[in-house]
């Protein structure tokens, strides 16, 4: 028999309410879609600045940032359908979270991207320990600051690592500047590649609009420890490698030693980050796969840390262990080889 809490007060057994649930944010939906797609509307704007670089998108759409009535607009709608009924599902798609900001999807074309992000007020809460940088531009509009301050960091990048060449071992410091405090209204505007920024001493949200432009780029995204100045992460910038390295470590938590056929092909990546990403699954999942995949990575990978990287793995698994080993002990192996190689 099930027992149903007390709480729980959704109506699983009205279907003529939820058809109603259903059919509001369906028709609301449509209404906000057909507004974007017609002459002037937001998803026509990031359409035609698609293929555009990066400046020159942020530039044609910076009028989405600077009249934000339209987002009154919409949020309103939204509000209305969940005052109408407390069960509703408005079309906005949450974004981020965790130690990020977490939001809103308000609109995506191609590589370009507007969020509505928020920052929520913890007490006591430190600066965040590191500043990262993604491939591509953005533009920046602080809603609400909750009297924060804010702290910009910077990164030389060479064209010659944008176009692929990039190793942790010649990788710039990070600098930053002093912290100051962020205006209500304050717009950035960032080549996100060398530009980033970190929030601190808030008393209250921080509410702001983000549009970001992130084409796909060779250039990894990189993590820098603040306080140091030192790169202490990489991952790959194309989204698509990221959302398959999710894939992968799913199928390595579950043992999925069926899958190894997937893990093999991502290894195969043009991308150096995501190649080693798969590597390091790969070997925590089944090493005895692994071993062949990283004999030719350690001869032959067409990047010099990665070559670093798997040689160091040989040798740790040399000769290889038992399938038996688990993945947290093969990860720990695999991130010292790491740090030794210096990715």
């Amino acid at each position: 028999m099930t027992t149903v809490s007390r709480h729980d007060h959704f109506p699983r057994r009205d279907e003529r309410r939820r058809d109603c649930i259903r059919r509001a944010a369906s028709c609301l939906d449509a209404r906000w879609r057909t507004a974007d797609g017609l002459p002037g509307g937001l998803r026509v704007a990031m359409a035609a600045v698609a293929d555009e670089p990066p400046a020159a998108a942020l530039a044609a759409l910076a009028p989405w940032l600077a009249d934000t009535g339209w987002l009154s607009r919409r949020l309103g709608e939204a509000v209305a359908q969940l005052a109408a009924e407390p069960f509703a599902s408005p079309p906005l798609r949450p974004v981020g979270g965790g130690e990020g900001a977490g939001g809103l999807l308000l609109a995506e074309q191609a590589a370009v991207r507007l969020t509505l992000r928020i920052q929520g007020f913890e007490r006591h809460e430190r600066p965040s320990a590191t500043a990262r940088f993604v491939p591509g531009a953005a533009a920046i509009r602080f809603l609400a600051t909750g009297g924060a301050s804010i702290r910009r960091h910077h990164v030389a990048v060479s064209a010659a690592e944008e176009a692929g060449a990039f190793t942790a071992a010649a990788a710039a410091a990070c600098q930053s500047e002093a912290a100051r405090p962020l205006v209500d209204g304050e717009s950035l505007f960032l080549d996100t590649a060398r530009e980033s920024f970190t929030l601190a001493d808030a008393s209250g949200d921080i509410l702001f609009l983000e549009l970001a432009v992130q084409p796909p780029s060779p250039l990894p995204v990189r993590a820098y420890d603040v306080a140091s100045g030192r790169l202490v992460h990489l991952a790959s910038a194309r989204r698509d490698a990221s959302f398959r390295q999710m894939g992968l470590a799913v199928l390595r938590a579950f043992g999925r030693r069926d899958a190894a056929p997937l893990f093999a092909a991502e290894i195969e990546s043009g991308d150096f980050a995501a190649r080693w990403a798969a590597m390091r699954e790969l070997v925590a999942l089944d090493p005895a796969a692994a071993m062949p995949h990283l004999a030719r990575m350690a001869a032959a990978d067409p990047h010099p840390e990665i070559r670093r990287a798997a040689t160091a793995t040989l040798a740790l698994y040399s000769p290889a262990p038992a399938c038996g080993r688990g993945a947290g002990e093969a990860h720990a192996a695999l991130d010292r080889s790491a740090r030794r190689a210096r990715i």
